[in-house]
Formats: C-alpha cells, structure tokens, sequence
C-alpha cells in the first residue's frame, strides 16, 4: 500500500490521515498496515440496511472470511459514535447489522455524522472516499449507483459517480443495478473520465444479471492486469477511479426472463404508488425480491460474494508490486 497515513499519538488504534480527521482502525486492519500486507475496503450499507436480519451478520462474517482465504485482510468501513472505522471487530460488526441507532452515510453525510457524534453504515460513495483516505486502494461492493430512469425529467443520479471521478480507488462491482439507467449510467462514466474494466467479459453486467447487452471498452482476464493498470495510472497522475466490472456467475444470475418481467412489474408498482426520489432504489429492491419469490437477493449475495474474492486477488497483486 502506499500513500500512508502518518501515525499520532491519539490513542491505539487511531491515526490522521489528514488535518482534522481521525481514524480508528481495527485490530487485523492495524497489524496489516505495520506489516503493509494487502488489505480490502468493504461497503456496511449492505449489511445494515440491505439485507434481512439475522442473515446480514452471517453475510458480513462470510464476506470478511472470503477475503482472508486470499490472504488479504478484510476493512469493513463505518462511523461509529462520531469515529471513522477502517475495519470492523466482531463487536463492531455485530452493531452495524443491529442497525437500531445506524444511519445511511453518503459521502456528504460523514462530515455531520464525525461532528454530531452518530453512527452509519456507509455507501459506495463514503466508503470508496474513506478507503482512499486510508490508503486502501482496492474496495469491493456489490452494484454500483447509477443513473436513474426518467434522469430527464428527476435529474436523479447517485453520488456514487462523481465520487468516482475524482478518487484514487479501484471498485470492483458487478456492474450496475438494473432497475437503473445502464446506459445512461456507462455514458456518465465515459463523461467523468471513470476507467472501466470487463473483468472477462466484453460487455457490461447489470447486477442480478451478467450481461446488459451494452459493450466496455477494455477487458482484463487477470488480478495482476488489473494491478498493471492501477500502477500506470498512478504513474499518469490520474486522480480518478478504475471500475473493474465483474459478472455475477451465469449459473448463479437471475433468469434473465423473470428478471425483466420482476424489473417491469416493479416499475409499475412505483409509478402507481407514486414513489420517486430516494425512495425508489429501496421500493424497486424490495419488490424485486417480492416478485422474484427471493430470487433477486440470491444473485445479489451471489455477486457480492464473486466481487470480494477478485477483490481480494487484485488488493494482493497490487501489493505484490510494491
């Protein structure tokens, strides 16, 4: 890893990574930095608030485990009690899925919830961002935030991208959610100069599916091409992210049939039910695995689960070169 943070005198565990902001880093998270071993940024939006309780916190000890069976040390990343967190211990862990005092944290929430003192699982916007604080350079997630349908008329895109655009960290994502605008979404990546990657595959995956249909521009078949491109674009200066998109397995992807029809019905259901703004990623979710009969959050897990393990073999060749 490079670009460090030093270390101060706050406390054991903690350190600054710039003026002002303080972070705690959990007991694996801080024995991998001193012996600069490989380690991966994990999204706790996922295990708090998108999936169902208790099976969150089997998911999130699953997850932790996948990286570690690649020899990489898992960071699963929160604020907790006005305290940045790179790395989650057990207990930790344990009251992010609780989720009774835990909020939802974008990258613009983390600066209110440090200065209120409150607690929140963080999205791909505050999480990447954090991450690249810590100097962790490699995140896994599940599906990126992406333009939504109807942009035109709500102007409704996540922050997820423009966070991208200006931050040094590589996300590995089973593309992006299809219940949003796949193609406006890629377009808006080429627009913020986001580089993106087809992990075997020369078309763009859409989350609980492995192919959109629409192209990428590169394809990589190996961790270490991946870890090649970080480091040319470290040496070039660029700034931005590289979103290495990696297919949730074919065998393992919602039937591509049921797909559009639960996409379409869902839809539907929000147009009728007047749902539009923030609420509506979480309603299409919710009735995709109603319509889907849980179908949908088996390939959402599926994906999850792929994306940590090639996120955890990159985060070990980009150490590797180091």
């Amino acid at each position: 890893m490079t670009g460090l943070p030093k270390r101060t005198t706050s406390g054991a565990g903690a350190e600054r990574s710039r003026p002002g902001l303080e972070m705690h880093f959990g007991t694996e998270v801080a024995a991998a930095r001193r012996k600069a071993a490989p380690v991966l940024a994990l999204e706790s939006t996922i295990i708090a608030h998108g999936l169902p309780r208790p099976r969150n916190l089997e998911v999130a000890r699953e997850l932790e485990e996948i990286a570690r069976s690649e020899d990489v040390t898992p960071a699963t990343i929160a604020v907790l009690d006005g305290v940045v967190h790179i790395g989650l211990d057990d207990e930790d862990l344990e009251r992010v899925t609780a989720g009774n005092d835990i909020r939802r944290l974008g990258r613009r929430d983390v600066a209110p919830a440090l200065a209120l003192s409150q607690s929140g699982a963080t999205t791909v916007s505050a999480t990447a961002w954090l991450a690249a604080q810590a100097g962790i350079r490699v995140f896994a997630t599940g599906g990126l935030g992406g333009v939504h349908r109807g942009y035109g008329e709500s102007m409704d895109e996540p922050a997820d991208l423009a966070v991208l655009a200006v931050t040094p960290v590589t996300v590995v994502s089973a593309g992006v959610k299809s219940i949003l605008d796949v193609e406006a979404t890629l377009e808006r990546l080429e627009t913020l100069s986001v580089t993106v990657l087809g992990f075997k595959t020369d078309t763009f995956p859409g989350f609980y599916i492995s192919n959109t249909g629409l192209p990428v521009d590169w394809t990589v078949s190996w961790p270490a091409e991946i870890a090649e491109v970080m480091g040319q674009q470290d040496a070039l200066g660029i700034e931005g992210a590289i979103l290495v998109a990696n297919p949730v397995p074919e065998d393992q992807q919602l039937d591509p049939g049921l797909h559009d029809r639960a996409i379409a019905e869902s839809l539907r259901a929000a147009q009728a039910q007047g749902v539009s703004g923030q609420a509506i990623t979480p309603f299409l979710l919710d009735r995709l695995v109603e319509v889907t009969g849980g179908a949908s959050l088996e390939a959402n897990l599926a994906a999850i689960r792929n994306n940590v393990l090639l996120g955890a073999r990159i985060a070990h060749a980009f150490a590797a070169r180091h």
